[in-house]
């Protein structure tokens, strides 16, 4: 179903985790699920992943994730700010001990000039820790952005991992 370099990084992913103890959330938008889903491909994968949260509107940010809508209104859905508050929100309604989420524009409408098709901004957050979020602009169809972002998601899964074991 996922190409094999996404199910490469999605074993490393669990293993990495589940060598040092530690769970793991998504809180996706324009990826609707495919983070997650590429996670739990890989058998074993309830070992590590806590659970995922799909929230495509702003009205879910807010409902699932605990997003301020003054946030929303102030910067956007698709905005560092907002992609923080998902991951850290996912952190506050999770067991997990990292989270990622993703924001963005896959295409093929939807973009401006200041927030271009392929726009996305991916955050992680790590319980106890900080909370960060990097932009990227992909090339390509809708099926590419949302590949591409689903790579450097779990790319920035396994940078964010704690250092050290809970075993």
């Amino acid at each position: 179903m996922f190409p094999e370099t996404i199910r490469e990084l999605s074993a490393q992913v669990l293993a990495e985790y589940g060598l040092a103890g530690y769970m793991l959330a998504t809180a996706e938008s324009c990826t609707g699920g495919l983070i997650a889903g590429a996670l739990t491909d890989i058998a074993g994968s309830s070992k590590v992943v806590d659970r995922g949260f799909v929230t495509y509107t702003n009205i879910a940010k807010t409902e699932l994730l605990g997003v301020p809508a003054s946030l929303l209104h102030a910067h956007g859905a698709v905005s560092p700010e907002v992609a923080v508050a998902m991951a850290v929100g996912a952190l506050a309604k999770s067991r997990a001990d990292v989270t990622v989420a993703v924001t963005g524009i896959a295409g093929p409408g939807g973009g401006t000039e200041t927030k271009p098709v392929g726009r996305v901004y991916v955050a992680t957050a790590v319980r106890g820790g900080a909370a960060k979020a990097k932009e990227y602009t992909f090339p390509g169809d809708r099926d590419a952005v949302r590949m591409a972002t689903v790579q450097v998601a779990l790319e920035r899964l396994r940078l964010a991992r704690p250092t050290g074991s809970l075993r």
